[in-house]
């Protein structure tokens, strides 16, 4: 049965149609992104074809395997380390030269390659002609055309990884780097050669290479060797600088030189998606445009919600009047009706507005316009002292500030990178989304979407400012330049859209079925106890908490129920309505909680205004806070978001609510 075992990766520059391919394969529900870094780590899925069990391993999307960023050694690694049967490039067939790059640099790693021909219809439609026989020659390689996301090409490609992995005969092909580097590679290569656990672990003449170009991860790699000494002996007396512009330079003669045998390109003077970007991607156009698509997103948002969120609050509020009339116990009928059903409940009512935004901002990505943004805003971006390549992931933070930190690894400089993962905590991920929902339809009325576009808004502009600040302060240096391939504009697919909008808001069911439970859970027995005290009371021990905490709050226009509440979002945001929920005594009715509210003299729209303020910007959640740990590796840095996030939630909450009974709201 082993022998019928295939490992696969999956390799290729960003915006080629890799994780398509590897949906296309596996069948698994991936997220598909038209942005480079999307794909951080490495994914697998399994296929099972003509009798073989084919693993495939979706690599990071990278334009190079030169250890930059994290990206490439993760993608690097697993091949060198992992040595998987086969290594399958996809190459964008409209972009080809481009891609070569990155396929002279596989060729050195001695692995079975096939290269997938992707996006074939996209350079057949603009005119140019692939030559595969040619191809196959040259680059010693199978070559399989494919469409992924119309499934062709798929089981060729698979019947292409069965006949390699059976084929004994390994056909490698490697460039030339001229006399004076290949006379420098044999001597490394004939000094790492004494140490034979190198030659078993790695192919010594990309190590070579490697190590010629002074890559830092490769010398690591080497650093307990015998042959350590010699190796840096010899690094030492030349100029690994030259050398490694010298190597790269030589790759690029080597592609200038076979492209015009592979591809002959027809000359399109101006595509349809340039003269699209004309307009969208406008100097004075750009933001403008990109705020009001935003803008109308959160409007239709709401507009197409509204019924829905009335039928599930519905449904909920007559299962948990129905279990409390069945269940004769008191406090049990209490802990099921009004904790447990009540409490997620609350938060499952707003399943339509997460569910509709995802699909919204889904197909601005699948068209290829969130691309585009990244792009528009890098002028911004860099001014404020982050990288380009920093707002990619604040894009992403809209749904979740977890994947959205872990997408940092594309971000090759490591001050550029730890400044993005400390504000991306200010962007408003969809956790905060049913606060603001609540919020501003009580006390906002008409202008409820406008109010929540605000939030986003707020949101994004005090992560970019305290770039600004953290860049001027304890992380000084200025951010690399931002080199960024726009994808074609495509028409989304509704599956692709439909997909996105799934995982995304299923990540938000599971949380109400788990975190958001055990949160409910936890705050129904802080409120019924003591025994004997009015549920939800000041005698409680959830008042108790609130009261110890309220003169902090009260500043900011808060009492010690919306105190208690935040002090659980902690958990998870979207606990701080459920709590609301519970302590409020109505349970899962928005309605009800909506009466509450207005009925409240605690609260006032300038304080719900200050609320989500204060919601929006203050200590990320624990996950949050987690991947903040993992990713920086470093208890002082996950600290200091923690604090430097309720601190400036406190500051710029207090100067809403004073600022605005000041100004006599």
């Amino acid at each position: 049965m082993e022998n019928n075992k295939i490992r696969v990766a999956l390799a290729g520059n960003p915006n080629v149609g890799k994780t398509t391919l590897f949906n296309a394969i596996t069948g698994s529900r991936q997220h598909v992104g038209n942005w480079p870094g999307v794909t951080v780590e490495k994914k697998s899925g399994t296929r099972i074809y003509k009798g073989y069990e084919i693993e495939i391993i979706d690599l990071p999307g990278t334009y190079s395997l030169t250890a930059y960023s994290m990206d490439e050694i993760v993608a690097r690694d697993f091949i060198i380390e992992e040595k998987p049967d086969i290594v399958i490039q996809i190459v964008d067939a409209s972009n080809l030269e481009r891609n070569l790059y990155l396929t002279t640099q596989l060729m050195e790693l001695e692995t079975e390659m096939i290269i997938a021909l992707n996006m074939c219809d996209l350079a057949l439609k603009r005119g140019d002609k692939l030559y595969l026989d040619k191809m196959e020659e040259i680059l010693a390689a199978p070559v399989v055309r494919t469409v992924a996301s119309r499934n062709i090409g798929i089981e060729k490609l698979l019947d292409k990884v069965i006949e390699e992995k059976n084929n004994e005969q390994y056909h490698g092909h490697e460039i030339g780097y001229g006399d004076e580097i290949e006379g420098m590679i044999l001597e490394i290569e004939k000094i790492l050669s004494t140490d034979p656990h190198l030659g078993e672990k790695y192919p010594l003449r990309w190590m070579s290479i490697r190590l010629l170009e002074g890559d830092m991860n490769v010398t690591e790699k080497m650093m307990n060797s015998p042959a350590s000494g010699a190796i840096n002996e010899l690094l030492a007396s030349i100029d690994q600088e030259e050398y490694e512009a010298e190597v790269a330079d030589k790759r690029y003669v080597a592609i200038n030189a076979i492209f015009p045998q592979l591809c002959t390109r027809c000359n399109v003077k101006l595509t349809k998606s340039d003269m699209i970007d004309r307009v969208l991607t406008n100097k004075y156009l750009g933001i403008p445009i990109f705020l009001a698509l935003m803008w109308g997103a959160f409007e239709l948002t709401f507009a197409f919600a509204a019924p829905f969120m009335s039928m599930i609050e519905m449904a909920f509020s007559w299962l948990a009047a129905t279990v409390t009339s069945t269940i004769e116990t008191e406090w049990l009928a209490s802990l099921i009706g009004d904790g447990i059903i009540g409490g997620v409940g609350a938060v499952l009512t707003f399943v339509p507005n997460i569910f509709i935004l995802f699909f919204l901002l889904s197909l601005l990505e699948g068209s290829g316009y969130l691309a585009r943004a990244a792009f528009i805003m890098d002028r911004l971006m860099y001014k404020i002292g982050m990288h380009g390549k920093s707002f990619i992931p604040m894009l992403m933070g809209f749904g979740c500030n977890v994947p959205a930190i872990m997408a940092t690894r594309s971000i090759e400089d490591e001050k550029d990178r730890l400044i993005t993962i400390l504000v991306l905590p200010f962007v408003s991920c969809g956790a905060r989304l049913p606060i603001y929902i609540l919020l501003a339809g009580t006390f906002f009325g008409r202008q409820a979407g406008t109010v929540v576009f605000l939030m986003y808004v707020l949101g994004i502009g005090v992560a970019i400012l305290s770039a600004k600040i953290l860049r001027s302060t304890i992380i000084k240096g200025k951010p690399a330049p931002f080199i960024m391939e726009m994808p074609p504009y495509r028409v989304p697919t509704l599956k692709t859209s439909l997909v996105h909008m799934w995982d995304n808001g299923a990540m938000y069911i599971k949380k109400a079925g788990t975190i958001i439970l055990l949160g409910v859970v936890v705050i129904w027995l802080l409120a019924s106890f003591p025994w004997g005290v009015e549920y939800g009371s000041e005698e409680s021990y959830v008042g108790m908490i609130g009261h110890f905490f309220e003169p902090l709050m009260e500043p900011l226009g808060f009492d010690w129920k919306i105190t208690v509440s935040l002090i659980f979002g902690f958990v998870a945001k979207e606990i701080v309505v459920a709590s609301m929920g519970v302590l409020y005594g109505v349970g899962d009715s928005q309605e009800a909680l909506t009466q509450s509210l207005l009925a409240d003299p605690a609260i006032t729209a300038l304080s719900s205004l200050s609320l989500m303020v204060f919601s929006l910007l203050y200590m990320p959640c624990i996950a949050t806070l987690g991947v903040i740990r993992k990713e920086t590796g470093s208890w002082k840095w996950t600290i200091f978001a923690f604090v430097y996030g309720i601190t400036v939630a406190w500051i710029i909450a207090f100067i809403v609510y004073q600022g605005g009974k000041l100004l006599g709201y």
